[in-house]
């Protein structure tokens, strides 16, 4: 089975019920839910598949521990609904797809008596919400436990902690299973493939056509469509505005900062969740694939395609990873830096310029517009993304096509179903750990494309090109390192000296 550009474009020549605009997690969710209820679906992507917001997270699959914490302190019910909803999907993404999301211990240090009742008690409510679906539960530790269990942990002043679970995620590689798997039931899936506008029925005004430019060949298709569903996260307002110049922003933008640092600096597979600084946000310090992953920032942003960190984000960061890290790091330090654009809600339009970002509900809305009849899911988290797109395809039966939804299918379906690998009994250890944790039972299948390394000391092979293009819709060099390998937003140093190996393998 391929999942390539050119098989794809093939498949133009169908008919479709539904064109989904963007192909990060809630794109690809929208895809196969569509597909499991047996609709003919297009999805379009500007770029490459999770190539913005849903490559660029904190790599969490949670509830947000900081968002039962304003739940609680301000009896908000909305805040409450929306942990209760992703504490319940974490499971689920788990099950779904397991060798690209797993539990994760994080370890909360408390620096006060007060601090260690406050903390145990919270993440003991974060377990009962969990109810069945809760992964490991939480427990509280003394200050002699954490030095003995936890000597990555900076032990002046503690005393003590709570340690609970959460999961982590491969981002990039978790959406491109939802598309892989929405494309084998007969989902036609490409990227980029930029919108350039819609055709709207000379009297009703709903969109009949959505006409884009695969851009590179640079070929304009104009394809028929029942209903069109946007899910460009960030970029929501853009298509919206496309579709009726006459409705109002909705969308605020923050961006997440990051840093990565080199695994030395971090000791352990168990995160470090840092509950408060000092202007109210919560940082996280994860082990994450050989490095560690420090962020993130939530700071009102200008949408852009291209977010990159400023010098007081990494100092910011850094500040506080050596707060509470024994090991030190200094700027120099740092391997890889990004940053994500969260596409937040504006809930009440009139005093949404004057609201802080932290302060905003990470929850999501469909919208379906009157008039060209755009059904938008605006909002939400990464950990919610399948319910986000059952909502979406429920409004949208309900609305657009008038009948009653279909049965969602996708919670018990597995995107990479286990199966046994196939792989020489003397392929190198490292190799074989990259291949297992990329491509989980698909491993052996990549090996067969040849076992030529890259680089002499790193377990990326010059037959895993030939497979990402073949088989990934891997169409440049940057598509391979930022998201089918992940390099680029862990080591930028070796993410060049890669691609300068093969580089003609691959459009720039």
């Amino acid at each position: 089975m391929s999942f390539n550009r050119p098989d794809q474009l093939l498949k133009l020549q169908e008919s479709f019920d539904i064109c989904i605009i963007g192909g990060g997690a809630t794109g690809a969710g929208v895809a196969l839910d569509a597909t499991l209820r047996g609709y003919k679906v297009l999805l379009i992507e500007k770029g490459d598949f999770a190539s913005q917001t849903s490559s660029k997270s904190t790599k969490l699959v949670h509830g947000g521990v900081r968002y039962l914490e304003q739940a609680v302190k301000k009896l908000d019910w909305q805040q409450f609904k929306m942990v209760y909803k992703a504490l319940h999907e974490r499971k689920t993404l788990l099950k779904n797809a397991p060798h690209l999301a797993y539990p994760l211990g994080l370890l909360t240090p408390c620096y006060t008596y007060w601090e260690r009742f406050y903390y145990r008690i919270g993440m003991w409510l974060y377990d009962k919400i969990s109810g069945s679906t809760n992964l490991k539960s939480s427990r509280g530790l003394s200050k002699k436990e954490i030095q003995q269990e936890f000597p990555a942990v900076a032990s002046q002043h503690l005393t003590g902690g709570v340690l609970y679970y959460d999961g982590q995620l491969n981002d990039a590689r978790y959406a491109l299973a939802i598309l892989k798997e929405a494309e084998r039931l007969g989902a036609c899936v490409i990227n980029y493939a930029r919108l350039d506008s819609f055709v709207l029925g000379q009297k009703s005004l709903k969109i009949k056509k959505v006409v884009f430019t695969d851009t590179c060949s640079g070929h304009s298709h104009e394809i028929p469509v029942k209903a069109v569903v946007n899910a460009t996260g960030p970029f929501t307002d853009k298509i919206r505005s496309l579709a009726n110049p006459k409705m109002k922003p909705r969308m605020k933008v923050s961006r997440g900062a990051h840093i990565v640092l080199p695994a030395e600096f971090w000791q352990g597979n168990t995160a470090l969740l840092i509950p408060k600084t000092a202007d109210g946000r919560v940082i996280f310090v994860i082990p994450w694939r050989g490095s560690v992953l420090v962020g993130t920032t939530d700071d009102p942003d200008t949408l852009s395609e291209t977010p990159t960190i400023l010098q007081e984000e990494k100092e910011y960061l850094i500040s506080y990873f050596n707060r509470y890290s024994a090991k030190k790091a200094s700027l120099k330090d740092i391997s890889a830096t990004f940053v994500g654009q969260r596409p937040l809600l504006q809930v009440q339009l009139e005093s949404a310029l004057n609201t802080d970002t932290k302060s905003l509900v990470r929850d999501h809305e469909v919208e379906v517009d009157g008039r060209s009849k755009l059904v938008s899911i605006m909002g939400g988290k990464w950990t919610t993304y399948r319910i986000m797109a059952a909502d979406t395809l429920d409004v949208l039966e309900k609305v657009v096509f008038n009948q009653k939804p279909i049965n969602c299918l996708t919670k018990d379906h597995v995107l990479v179903p286990e199966s046994a690998v196939s792989l020489p009994e003397e392929i190198p250890s490292d190799i074989q750990a990259h291949l297992l944790e990329l491509y989980g039972p698909a491993a052996g299948e990549v090996y067969s494309y040849g076992s030529e390394r890259l680089l002499p000391s790193e377990p990326y092979l010059a037959g895993e090109l030939v497979y990402l293009k073949k088989h990934e819709m891997a169409v440049t060099w940057e598509d391979v390192l930022a998201r089918r390998w992940g390099i680029s937003l862990r080591d930028e140093a070796l993410a060049e000296r890669l691609q300068a190996t093969k580089k003609e393998a691959f459009a720039s």
